[in-house]
């Protein structure tokens, strides 16, 4: 495996299923996303390019408890969401969103007329759970051992806390 990659040999392309925004959400969230940290071959740091067309947000606003995140602006205007404060974001801006509590949530919306494209990095720390603010829901993500196809699964649950199922439920 080659351990440089060019950004313009990076395809950009739609998310992944469970990533892309569907009925009401569809109108606010896109984001193509090109893969980089798996193609080089990285396991514990994550990378990626994403590009946000005009008036849209890539995800809702979320904060992670064990991984941090930082983007670079590579092309495009935006603003950065953190809690309630705004930051106007343009071409070579450096964003840094730590790990940490509610406080700590963030998002980046396309305000421009063209594409908003920037590298994602973080850490990958599993397993990992991620608030979502304004939705009051969280996500628990993590690997599973192999299955018997001797792959690796994925472990993902979105809920909300008012949801939960009392730990003795069903033995």
């Amino acid at each position: 495996m080659k351990p440089v990659i060019n950004l313009d040999e990076v395809e950009l392309e739609p998310r992944a299923p469970f990533f892309q925004a569907t009925g009401a959400a569809a109108d606010r969230y896109d984001a193509r996303v090109g893969q980089i940290a798996s193609r080089l071959g990285l396991t514990k740091l994550g990378c990626n390019v994403t590009s946000v067309p005009p008036g849209k947000r890539g995800y809702p606003a979320h904060n992670h408890y064990a991984n941090d995140e930082l983007f670079v602006v590579l092309e495009g205007v935006g603003e950065l969401r953190v809690g309630e404060s705004r930051y106007p974001l343009r071409q070579g801006d450096v964003i840094a969103c730590p790990a940490g509590g509610a406080h700590t949530a963030h998002q980046i919306l396309n305000t421009g007329d063209g594409e908003l494209r920037y590298l994602a990095i973080s850490t990958r720390l599993y397993p990992e759970i991620v608030e979502y603010p304004d939705s009051a829901k969280f996500g628990v993500m993590g690997s599973k051992p192999e299955g018997p196809d001797g792959k690796p699964g994925w472990f993902r649950f979105v809920g909300r806390e008012g949801d939960a199922t009392d730990y003795w439920d069903g033995e």
